[in-house]
């Protein structure tokens, strides 16, 4: 389940509009400006909800919601104004946005209107758990990682490419282990700067600075007995990179304008797309924390290592985007087939689901065909294909795979085995394979 993502300049109104949905035990994430919003719009998980101000002094709601619908992110977004006229609402929703809620009755409207979202969200997580129930060999042996280390409170860092799906092996390990039935918050750390990272990270005191008008628990408090997720962790200010270390290390933090340490019982889990060891000798980011939050690694390898996952999850967005865009979609067709199977997919997964999407959109009804994709076919990296037959144990049923993959087209097949035709008909024969 995701998180609902507030974005307000008025800091302590965001705060207080946060406040009440932690109360109610809900995920919460806090943005105080347009531009650190439309930094974050296109990284936000697929399960957040944008609760969203109308004015702000650089623009507005309905420009932010735009922008997100033009990337293809169709996250569930509300409008929340002071200025309650009917143009505005209209306009609003005829952008895309889910509903327009007065801030004057917003304690009344707010809670019944999320929560019979996150309600109907929550029953199609189950059908969503499948997307990560991957049978490539490669998410074969992550998931027995994740079985090993889920149930214990070791420091993961997840490492990968952007678009393979870092949160969700985080969700899963978070749901996997004892504190399932606790809080798992999401923090996108290149959000944290160094002037609000102390009362992002740790919370402040009423009265501790001007506008502080309320108790904050930041996110170790709503992570508390939980599991804190800090995505993109090498996007870390240097600054911010000491405070959460201390926090680790002695499992404390003190708040803004507090005067007593508090206990941190959380467990982290950190991400990143970026080479950490280069991030240290290149003092960008500090050793010691860097040995801190890799306690046990999880390398999720780019989908086009794993290309026997292409086609089921591709299906599987198929179901998934007929009953979002109400279409009647049934599959795809050879020729789309082969294309998917043969694609490069630099945006690995999340760049999958967006083609199935745009495809499913502009097809409608029955098969997909190769021409709605919009994608071209690409030859395996300097010849080498990630299908490339290892040993003899695994040439038979990577072969099958492979024209599995291609529907029985050996040329394909052997494209994707990095073979000649020749070799593979060999192959073929010499498994009885027919």
């Amino acid at each position: 389940m995701g998180r609902v993502i507030i974005i307000d300049d008025n800091v302590v109104y965001c705060d207080h509009v946060g406040n009440l949905l932690v109360k109610e035990g809900i995920e919460t994430e806090r943005i105080y400006s347009l531009s650190a919003a439309k930094k974050a719009a296109l990284s936000v998980s697929d399960d957040d909800i944008i609760l969203s101000d109308l004015r702000f002094p650089d623009g507005n709601g309905i420009d932010l919601l735009k922008y997100m619908r033009e990337n293809g992110r169709r996250n569930p977004f509300f409008i929340m104004t002071d200025y309650d006229e009917v143009p505005t609402a209209v306009r609003s929703m005829k952008s895309g946005a889910d509903d327009y809620i007065s801030k004057r009755t917003l304690e009344e409207e707010l809670l019944p209107t999320i929560r019979s979202l996150l309600r109907r969200k929550s029953r199609s997580l189950v059908k969503r758990e499948h997307i990560l129930d991957r049978e490539s060999e490669a998410f074969q042996a992550i998931d027995h990682r994740i079985r090993l280390v889920a149930p214990t409170n070791i420091s993961v860092l997840i490492l990968g490419e952007n678009g393979t799906g870092k949160e969700h092996i985080a969700e899963k390990i978070h749901r996997r282990s004892d504190r399932a039935d606790k809080p798992f918050v999401a923090v996108d750390c290149g959000l944290l700067s160094s002037s609000l990272a102390a009362s992002i990270l740790f919370g402040h005191e009423k009265g501790a600075f001007t506008g502080a008008t309320d108790n904050k628990a930041g996110y170790f408090g709503e992570a508390d007995g939980g599991t804190l997720f800090l995505d993109e962790i090498g996007n870390l200010p240097i600054e911010v990179q000491q405070m959460l270390l201390r926090a680790i290390q002695s499992k404390t933090y003190r708040s803004v304008g507090g005067n007593r340490d508090k206990a941190s019982d959380v467990r982290i889990i950190a991400a990143t797309n970026e080479d950490l060891n280069k991030a240290v000798e290149e003092r960008r980011f500090r050793r010691d924390l860097y040995y801190r939050i890799r306690e046990f690694v999880v390398e999720l390898p780019p989908l086009r290592k794993c290309r026997e996952d292409i086609l089921p999850l591709a299906e599987f967005f198929i179901g998934e985007m007929n009953t979002e865009l109400k279409k009647s979609v049934t599959g795809f067709d050879a020729e789309a087939k082969k294309l998917l199977a043969l694609y490069h997919w630099p945006g690995n997964v999340r760049e999958l689901r967006q083609v199935v999407q745009t495809a499913v959109l502009m097809t409608g009804e029955g098969l997909i065909p190769s021409d709605a994709l919009g994608i071209e076919a690409t030859e395996a990296e300097s010849g080498v294909s990630d299908f490339a037959l290892v040993d003899e144990a695994m040439q038979k049923d990577r072969i099958i795979k492979a024209l599995k993959q291609t529907d029985g087209n050996k040329r394909q097949a052997a494209k994707l085995l990095g073979i000649s035709p020749p070799t593979l008909y060999k192959k073929m024969e010499q498994y009885n394979i027919q």
